[in-house]
């Protein structure tokens, strides 16, 4: 495994670091209490090839590697948590619309959203479905040329805010299971769609949420793929998501370790800086070990895909940790600043909620360990 960069896939890793660090960080709990990402940055991170480098040129990307697009989105999580979610959706959602669109709609709406002019979300959570995704109720009834689309998603990412959603729907029976799902690319402004937020502890810039169908009509050519494969695809996507969404995490560990090794020798008691104490420095030793592991996981996982080669278990490994040892290395550093950290003068606290939802969303702890656990059998059957 070679994880080195060539000379233009560093110099946009180091942009997207300048990035991060003064456009992004200085806005971060303005953003929280907007509860909004801003058009603005979007356009700019689209403008300056952030999002879905690893997609096509033809398809409006950079046609990089994954590990390089994980390294940028790990950038953007260092300087603001929320505002790295518009990364992680449109290499999710652009793999998926990129390789199974059909119609000239949907290859000009991925365009567009590569570019930061549209914000593109995923909508697969339901009401009844949520670790069991295969359980789906939103239906979608063919009606000559069209389908009519009737249900509700719920704890859907950018809900508030999206120009546009990969949107799973039945068009099966209830009795075909996962094989009755198909996928659409659905406009968030056509007739019958509305939209509310939640009043989250976190990732308020994100802007969860649910959107309602209501009797609404898209044509057949916004089908993605072949009708009754949507889940198959959206689970293929998340191997990929969940190995990003551990670099995000990452990301923001290394935030705050970076400041916490600035603080310990900035801090003295007892007449000497709290660094040159084994009790302070011990815990962000134990720290600084885990993140390497954990990050030298995500960039593996990546590599995998980037070689075609088989990993669903190391995804699911990246997804469990990498939001628990953020949690942990935020904690930690948070307690190293003493009162300070407990108060508002740094960004812990808010980093803590923003991050502790990664260990619900998008699968939780304990489905991760079953995906590991059912990869292993199989590969250990005799």
């Amino acid at each position: 495994m070679d994880f080195s960069l060539d000379a233009e896939q560093q110099a946009l890793v180091e942009t997207a670091a300048r990035f991060a660090r003064n456009r992004l960080a200085p806005g971060y709990r303005a953003r929280e209490k907007a509860e909004c990402v801003e058009r603005e940055v979007i356009l700019e991170m689209g403008g300056m090839g952030f999002l879905g480098p690893e997609l096509s040129e033809e398809s409006g990307g950079l046609g990089l590697d994954c590990v390089t697009s994980g390294l940028l989105l790990e950038q953007i999580a260092y300087g603001d948590f929320n505002v790295s979610y518009v990364n992680l959706l449109v290499s999710l959602c652009g793999q998926i619309v990129a390789t199974h669109g059909r119609s000239e709609a949907a290859r000009k709406w991925l365009g567009e959203v590569i570019a930061g002019r549209k914000a593109i979300a995923i909508a697969l959570t339901e009401p009844s479905a949520g670790s069991d995704a295969a359980r789906l109720k939103l239906k979608a009834v063919c009606d000559g040329d069209d389908f009519i689309l009737s249900g509700e998603k719920t704890s859907i990412s950018m809900a508030t805010q999206a120009d546009v959603a990969v949107v799973f729907a039945r068009t099966g029976s209830d009795a075909d299971g996962a094989r009755g799902i198909s996928a659409f690319l659905v406009p968030m402004d056509l007739p019958g769609v509305s939209r509310t937020t939640f009043d989250d502890i976190g990732t308020r810039p994100v802007g969860r949420g649910s959107i309602f169908f209501d009797g609404v009509r898209i044509g057949r050519e916004m089908m993605l793929g072949d009708e009754g494969q949507g889940f198959i695809q959206v689970m293929q996507g998340f191997d990929y998501s969940r190995a990003l969404i551990g670099l995000q995490c990452m990301g923001v560990a290394r935030a705050s370790l970076d400041e916490t090794w600035r603080y310990v020798q900035e801090r003295e008691a007892f007449g000497k800086p709290i660094g040159e104490f084994q009790g302070v420095t011990f815990p962000l030793a134990e720290a600084e070990t885990m993140y390497e592991a954990c990050r030298l996981l995500c960039l593996r996982t990546l590599w995998l895909k980037d070689n075609d080669l088989p990993h669903t278990a190391e995804a699911a490994m990246c997804k469990w940790w990498g939001p628990k040892l953020a949690c942990d290395i935020i904690h930690q550093c948070l307690l190293t600043h003493g009162h300070g950290g407990y108060g508002g003068d740094y960004d812990f606290g808010q980093r803590y909620r923003d991050v502790m939802g990664l260990q619900i969303g998008d699968g939780t702890a304990n489905i991760m360990k079953m995906i590991i656990g059912r990869q292993k059998i199989t590969q250990y059957r005799l």
